[in-house]
């Protein structure tokens, strides 16, 4: 056959095109165009799934396929920029700074923090810090603006296991080199950029010129890469100094290196040598410390304090964090008290609506706050008030006889998506309030220029947890994730500096665990579920992963965050 048939998912039409031909080909032939619904503007295109898999737009057709080619509204074309983008940072730090290492640590609020760390340093393991002025940043910006401008290719081949490990080796990357070395691959994806290769563990856009919308700005030690706000592709995200948050990530990241884990590499390293139980007894007794502190600074504060307020976004941990902050007030001889503020929604019929007409639950108008403010200003003067208690399936609000009254030390714990909001109790003195923020805020990452995302961390919890405790398919899961990311994103994120605490609810085991729960799970999801594509992309992510035993799994404590997931919960 000299011709194949293509079924194009953007204009619903069979094509014929020649056998292997590229996609970027087929894109032109068809005059494909991707539009952005929500702005009504055209978008290039940056990848194509194809059979319902992300693939570059090189990739040539070989058999019949169905195909979508996305841009930058769809996730995965987002995911593309911001990789291919990556590599243009890499390729400008190796021009300018031959004897400094790029380092993609985090996701900021605002992009993806890095540092440039000392050559030297690297290889004698200990990571060197090289403070970069605004003058250099600014350099290299331009030097990556003049790359992005020549509009050079991206291109993929294979490289051998011993060929690859010896090009990580001499790029000085050694977690990208014991990555390799701990999943067994006997070839391995690279790409090459203006004769540099590296790999980014997925596709590139085709050339240097589809990036023209980026920034650096300064951070702390380092600089943010900043890439197109989702919904608005002509500029940048606003950079967002979220001191807080960065503060929490930056000790996290620290600590992974004390302890010798500064990538996937690393951790695959630390399981297949039998220590991950002593892993998990340290990072468990991380936990409980940072819980203690939590609790000595509300403590400190108990003359005035009496109202602890805990929010988070989706499967953080924040029932878990609750019940052991509860367990460390009460060494400290402070009496918790929970009151659910689900209660407090309005009565169904009273519910604001969205701009599609259905039920906005996740509103701030969804909740009567005079009632919450009220009782609490009773509870902080001494009264007994009568708590309600919401019917979900009536979507009623009823009283019960449930009295509650504060005694001297007495403190409230209440968890809710708009703890950290201060429009949530106007009426409330804000010095009888403690504000604590729960996230999974892992910096740890697959290796020196490849992060690992958050929000994937948390979306295998919540898939776990779904589908132990509610019944919830891997589908299912995936298909609310993006209604659950836009109500973090609307009613939790912008909130977070809010906080007098941040705990991270992160675990360094936690995606070796992980693995062995949801691996099995997302390979349920069939190839022709719309969830397929992000089960995929998900199942190839793990493969970087070594998994954990079930012995090992049983030795994670059961007042452990991960056992809200898991199951096997004492508290």
């Amino acid at each position: 056959m000299d011709e194949l048939r293509i079924f194009c998912e953007n204009d619903r039409k069979y094509h014929r095109v020649s056998l292997g031909t590229p996609l970027s080909v087929l894109s032109e032939q068809i005059c494909c165009t991707v539009y952005d619904d929500k702005n009504a503007t055209e978008l290039p295109v940056l990848a194509a799934l194809v059979d319902h898999q992300l693939k570059e737009l090189e990739f040539k057709a070989v058999v019949s396929h169905q195909v979508e080619f996305i841009g930058y509204n769809h996730p995965d074309g987002r995911r593309t920029y911001v990789r291919s983008l990556c590599f243009v940072l890499q390729n400008a730090v190796r021009e300018l700074y031959p004897d400094k290492v790029l380092a993609i640590e985090y996701s900021l609020p605002s992009g993806l923090y890095c540092e440039l760390r000392a050559r030297k340093a690297m290889e004698d393991g200990h990571p060197d810090v090289y403070y970069i002025t605004d003058s250099e940043i600014e350099t290299l910006k331009g030097k990556m603006q003049e790359i992005i401008d020549a509009d050079l290719p991206f291109h993929k081949y294979k490289m051998n296991f011993e060929e690859a490990g010896r090009l990580f080796t001499a790029n000085n990357q050694p977690d990208k080199a014991e990555l390799l070395k701990s999943i067994g691959k006997f070839t391995y994806s690279v790409y090459t950029l203006n004769g540099q290769t590296d790999t980014f563990y997925g596709p590139l856009v085709p050339s240097t010129g589809y990036l023209h919308v980026f920034d650096i700005t300064g951070f702390n030690n380092g600089f943010c890469l900043q890439y197109p706000a989702e919904g608005n592709v002509s500029k940048v995200m606003p950079m967002k100094r979220q001191s807080k948050i960065a503060a929490t990530l930056k000790e996290y990241s620290d600590w992974c290196s004390i302890m010798r884990v500064n990538g996937a590499g690393t951790l695959n390293k630390v399981i297949s040598e039998g220590n991950a139980v002593q892993l998990i007894n340290i990072a468990e007794a991380l936990h409980e410390r940072k819980y203690a502190d939590i609790a000595d600074q509300i403590y400190a504060r108990r003359d005035k304090v009496k109202i602890v307020f805990i929010a988070g976004p989706s499967s953080s941990g924040k029932t878990s964090s609750s019940k052991r902050l509860a367990i460390q007030c009460k060494v400290l001889g402070l009496n918790p008290k929970v009151i659910e503020l689900d209660n407090y929604f309005v009565n169904r019929d009273d519910t604001p609506k969205d701009e599609n007409g259905e039920y906005d639950f996740e509103s701030l108008g969804a909740m009567d706050l005079d009632l919450l403010n009220g009782q609490l200003n009773r509870l902080l003067d001494g009264e007994k008030v009568e708590l309600p208690r919401f019917d979900f399936k009536e979507g009623t609000r009823h009283f019960d006889g449930d009295y509650m009254q504060m005694s001297e030390k007495d403190i409230l714990i209440m968890e809710g998506i708009h703890a950290l909001n201060p429009a949530m109790t106007p009426a409330v003195d804000n010095s009888r309030i403690f504000r604590v923020y729960v996230s999974a805020l892992t910096s740890l990452s697959l290796d020196e220029n490849n992060n690992i995302s958050t929000s994937d961390n948390r979306i295998l919890r919540r898939m776990v947890r779904d589908n132990r405790t509610r019944g919830i398919s891997p589908e299912g899961t995936i298909m609310r994730w993006h209604s659950v990311r836009r109500g973090e994103n609307r009613n939790i994120f912008p909130f977070q500096e809010n906080a007098d605490a941040v705990f991270n609810s992160a675990l360094i085991f936690e995606l070796p665990m992980l693995k062995y729960y949801a691996e099995p799970l997302l390979r349920r999801i069939p190839p022709h579920s719309p969830a397929y594509t992000e089960a995929i992309r998900l199942l190839k992510f793990l493969e970087y992963v070594v998994p954990l035993s079930p012995d090992e799994i049983a030795a994670i404590p059961p007042t452990s965050i991960m056992r809200e997931f898991i199951g096997g919960q004492s508290l």
